[in-house]
């Protein structure tokens, strides 16, 4: 009787997962290494500059040499207004430069007369102190006419209105035959820079002190911009500024980020996803996303352990990285982390991966006496 009961005792013993089959689950190993911090946040793409056309001289428009929406190079010409007037005004002002250019030389040879003259006894110093006085003035009279030479060919550069900056050009509300004043404020068009382009965003302020340590560094700080929809190129470029000051209102600091923008993929006012990067993780704990669980007493992963058991780990999640969850707890470097059916294993359930051949089940105690 005594033998029956032992034999009884050894087999409840075996666990309930020796008499089913093993649960198909597929899994991916814990990696252990450095991983960049990120931070997630919302941002708006700006133009590093924009100019608006105006004009600087009045006349009338007689040729537009750009189209709504082109892409101008510095220097290139959008505008001609009549200039006409101008090219009277500079013929003009030439011939009265020449003739106060010979009275000029006349005076100043007047002086060099008298001063002769008076070295001889021959001439009164008021006379050759006059004689001194007409050469100066003609001289400077030459010299005021030069200056507005010069001033009527500036007017004749600004006539042909030229892009100052590469970029994109706005709208162009006005057409051939309008008549432009400088005096007033109605602008021939804009050029918006697209290229580097600026990104503006906001993080909390308790990621400031990593910024700025990570903004002194001669490496920067690494930010990426996606824009939203499907297939977006992805741009990557580098911290510039931080605010001043922390807003009080919503305890998030103002940051900026310059890309490089040759093809056009972020484009002013739009909105998109920026990550930004300000540290490195040297020992992080990272796991699939997907295999974290959430259970009455917190978050748990399930192990495969190479004995084919599914093994409950209690974790502690730290943050997110795209499909990757950096954690804390019971997880080593290369442990089989259950990622398709852990909703359907249990703590010590039997488990095998898909595609790998079947475990050996534990054996049965034999009934032979």
């Amino acid at each position: 009787m005594r033998r029956f009961l032992l034999l009884l005792s050894l087999l409840a013993a075996v666990p309930a997962m020796a008499q089913q089959p093993a649960i198909p689950v597929t899994t991916e190993p814990a990696r252990v290494g450095a991983l960049p911090v990120e931070v997630l946040a919302n941002g708006t793409v700006v133009a590093e500059s924009v100019v608006t056309i105006r004009t600087r001289v009045d006349g009338q428009i007689t040729q537009v040499h750009a189209t709504e929406g082109q892409m101008v190079r510095r220097g290139d010409r959008l505008f001609t207004l009549d200039s006409r007037f101008y090219q009277a005004t500079l013929a003009q002002q030439e011939a009265q430069l020449a003739a106060l250019r010979a009275q000029a030389t006349r005076t100043e040879a007047d002086a060099v007369r008298y001063q002769s003259l008076r070295g001889g006894g021959f001439t009164a110093a008021q006379r050759f102190e006059q004689a001194q006085a007409d050469a100066a003035a003609a001289a400077a009279n030459a010299r005021a006419m030069e200056a507005q030479i010069q001033q009527t060919r500036l007017n004749l550069e600004f006539a042909r209105i030229t892009a100052e900056v590469d970029g994109k050009l706005g709208a162009l509300p006005l057409r051939v035959g309008n008549f432009v004043r400088a005096a007033e404020s109605t602008p021939l068009g804009t050029i918006t820079q697209m290229d580097p382009v600026l990104v503006q965003f906001a993080v909390p302020e308790r990621w400031l002190p990593q910024v700025r340590a990570a903004l002194s560094t001669p490496a920067g700080i690494p930010v990426r911009a996606t824009p939203d929809g499907e297939g977006q190129e992805t741009s990557t470029g580098q911290l510039v500024f931080v605010d001043s000051a922390v807003d009080t209102q919503t305890g998030t600091i103002q940051l900026r980020a310059r890309f490089a923008n040759p093809t056009g993929a972020l484009w002013p006012g739009q909105y998109v996803r920026v990550t930004l990067s300000p540290a490195v993780d040297q020992d992080a704990v990272s796991i699939p996303a997907a295999a974290l669980q959430t259970g009455q007493n917190g978050r748990f992963v399930f192990v495969l352990s190479p004995e084919g058991v599914a093994r409950r780990r209690v974790v502690t999640l730290v943050r997110t990285m795209r499909d990757r969850a950096v954690v804390r707890g019971e997880i080593a470097d290369g442990d089989k982390v259950i990622v398709d059916g852990a909703q359907r294993v249990t703590d010590g359930a039997r488990a095998q991966e898909r595609g790998a051949p079947p475990a050996p089940a534990p054996q049965r105690v034999s009934q032979a006496g």
